[in-house]
């Protein structure tokens, strides 16, 4: 029988990505995201793999719509294997006496709430199968902290942390938990930082070829094709340019 993979985020950039690749390695999968019609789009595609999909369109920021979904999923789709928590951004290079608050709570409902919320319900899924793997996308910025990084640079400490606490939690019951680091990704990702603004975006990754989220995926496919004992508890991962969150070498 095949395994279920629920990835968050997987309308764009490493959430799609990872999607797309678990797909090839015969997971059935549960894609989760705001945007509906790239949802559509996604599980027609995913389905030519010859895999089954159910798509599911929620606010994971919002807390009664994330039981809704996943109250929502079949007793046979509910047998999550892996969890992959993907879903989060980053909003604003303020310096913190002059944040946005709202970008602050945008931040923080994402990247720290949405993820306890979904993990919440899909844990006790895993727990009672005795079996399980979740995968967090945290960042570099989970360990270092740069000018402008402020709030989330805090968000992303905050899933260094709780995937910590999950390993331990979740050790006696047979469940992994993975946390995997990318440093720079060419995805949607300072877009959405820079409110849409393009030339601020692009001019991120100028003069240097950054990691994109098919580069993500590929770890995260490796990570849950393991054999059943092994973990890979942490992985950072960059392009070859980055070295710190703020030593890039530029040409």
């Amino acid at each position: 029988m095949a395994k279920i993979a629920l990835v968050t985020g997987a309308t764009s950039g490493i959430g799609k990505a990872t999607a797309i690749k678990l797909s090839t390695l015969g997971f059935n999968l549960i894609i989760a995201g705001r945007r509906e019609e790239r949802l559509k789009l996604l599980k027609y595609d995913l389905e030519s793999n010859g895999v089954e999909v159910c798509a599911l369109s929620f606010d994971l920021r919002d807390r009664t719509e994330v039981d809704k979904a996943i109250d929502s999923l079949s007793e046979r789709w509910k047998a999550i294997d892996v969890l992959v928590n993907n879903a989060g951004l980053a909003a604003g290079r303020d310096t913190i006496q002059e944040g946005d608050i709202d970008n602050w709570e945008k931040m923080i409902d994402t990247n720290v709430k949405g993820l306890l919320y979904i993990s919440r319900k899909v844990m006790p899924l895993m727990v009672n199968n005795k079996s399980g793997h979740i995968v967090n996308i945290g960042s570099t910025a989970g360990r270092e902290v740069y000018p402008g990084g402020n709030v989330y640079c805090a968000s992303k400490h905050a899933v260094d942390a709780i995937s910590k606490s999950m390993r331990i939690d979740l050790v006696e019951h047979g469940i992994k938990v993975t946390q995997i680091r990318p440093g720079m990704a060419e995805t949607e990702f300072s877009l959405v930082r820079f409110n849409g603004d393009v030339d601020s975006a692009k001019k991120v990754y100028a003069d240097l070829e950054p990691l994109i989220g098919e580069d993500v995926a590929e770890m995260i496919g490796f990570a849950v094709g393991l054999p059943k004992h092994v973990c890979i508890n942490d992985l950072e991962v960059t392009c070859t340019a980055q070295a710190t969150s703020t030593i890039v070498n530029r040409k």
